[in-house]
């Protein structure tokens, strides 16, 4: 389980250190790096990433399902694995960095979200903060409910 708020930098070659707690946490010498969802990177161990590609392409009708092909394209296209370098460095693909609005030079955040790891354009994460309080309200209130039921 990988958990944790890290503030980093993408160094001039597109890379990002891993904090080394993290590191041990996923225990790989790889990720894959794609996109996730609300604008931000999803970073996962390769036993991950594969069990979601096998969801997504379970079988070849899968090509004939709109919603999943926009998963194929979406998630799966554009996935690289991306191994660590001697001092526990990821290559972020320059592709992907765009595509969520990633500089070099500029401070991203890199969450531990429990399987995968996260990481945002600290702005965009910060709005995307602001913007989801009511909804994170609610999720709270719907975990309390659930929790109360389990008693």
């Amino acid at each position: 389980m990988v958990t944790g708020e890290f503030y980093t930098t993408i160094d001039d070659k597109g890379r990002i250190l891993i904090p080394a707690r993290l590191r041990s946490a996923l225990a790989t010498e790889a990720l894959y790096v794609t996109r996730g969802l609300e604008t931000c990177l999803w970073l996962m161990v390769p036993h991950d990433f594969e069990t979601l590609k096998d969801t997504i392409i379970s079988t070849t009708s899968s090509m004939f399902d709109r919603k999943l092909r926009i998963l194929q394209r979406g998630m799966i296209a554009p996935a690289q694995l991306c191994d660590f370098d001697k001092v526990g460095r990821v290559n972020i693909p320059i592709s992907l960095r765009e595509s969520v609005g990633l500089s070099t030079k500029e401070e991203s955040v890199l969450l531990g979200t429990g399987h995968y790891l996260e990481l945002w354009n600290k702005s965009t994460y910060e709005a995307y903060l602001s913007e989801s309080m009511d909804e994170f309200l609610d999720a709270a209130q719907s975990l309390s409910q659930m929790m109360e039921r389990q008693r």
